[in-house]
């Protein structure tokens, strides 16, 4: 195994029309220790079997077929066989630069006390293209909101250190919640100055069927449930569900004794 190889894993479901330009943008890289592991999850569409003729026509592309799971599972299928230190989870139907691989991995490579390497990025379609504009990374701003898109790079070791992708949260924002298990207790998070990631905009994404009240509400339970001391320690209790006042109204009720 080559010290600088990196397992791009990617989950799909029903994403077969868009697979192809996924994969074609990771082989485009400047980086070129490269595994591609694609994890149908269940698809009903065509997806295996476009993944199927992308592996017949590139080198380095392995298939997991399962059940329809989830993308927690699915990931934690790809990493469970990935042969390279660091991964890069990306969606069936996103992209990344040509230079986003190989100038994370510099990174990583040359700082051990860095555990996540990310960057700006950009929403699409077919009509639009805009930036995402994200937060500044601290854990103040991660516990109340998640400014690093799942497709940030990471080694392998520190995502299994950790457990993996929580499979029983099924809710949405899986990534969230996984940053925060991977930096609450230390690591270093860099913000590369390049636009590298490239999230696709679609009328039936998993961010738009988990962005109801309803959602939100059992995200917010759920994190409070799993990480009840970081939460507290960053915004001086639990994660409200008004999350931005949620530093304030913690410490009022900590001043009058609520709390």
């Amino acid at each position: 195994m080559s010290n600088d190889m990196i397992s791009v894993v990617i989950p799909c479901f029903n994403q077969g029309k868009y697979l192809p330009f996924t994969v074609e943008s990771i082989i485009a890289s400047t980086h070129q220790a490269i595994e591609i592991i694609i994890v149908n999850d269940g698809s009903t569409d065509d997806s295996l079997a476009i993944a199927q003729q992308l592996k017949s026509r590139h080198h380095g592309i392995q298939i997991i077929h399962q059940p329809n799971g989830g993308v927690s599972k699915a990931r934690n299928a790809g990493m469970r066989i990935a042969q390279g230190e660091y991964i890069l989870p990306l969606d069936g139907d996103d992209l990344i630069s040509s230079d986003y691989i190989e100038k994370a991995i510099e990174i990583l490579r040359s700082n051990s006390s860095v555990k996540v390497v990310y960057c700006n990025a950009v929403k699409f379609n077919e009509q639009v293209q805009k930036e995402w504009k994200l937060k500044p990374f601290n854990l103040y701003n991660l516990a109340t909101d998640n400014m690093i898109f799942v497709s940030g790079i990471f080694r392998k070791k520190d995502a299994f250190d950790i457990g993996g992708y929580s499979e029983d949260m099924t809710m949405g924002r899986e990534d969230w919640e996984f940053w925060i298990k991977m930096l609450k207790d230390g690591g270093q998070v860099v913000k590369l100055p390049i636009t590298g990631f490239y999230y696709r905009l679609t009328p039936n994404s998993k961010r738009k069927r988990t962005g109801t009240k309803e959602k939100k509400k059992e995200r917010i339970d759920y994190l409070n449930q799993k990480h009840p001391d970081f939460f507290h320690k960053s915004i001086n209790g639990p994660l409200r569900y008004n999350r931005s006042w949620s530093y304030t109204y913690n410490t009022l009720m900590k001043l009058i004794g609520r709390l």
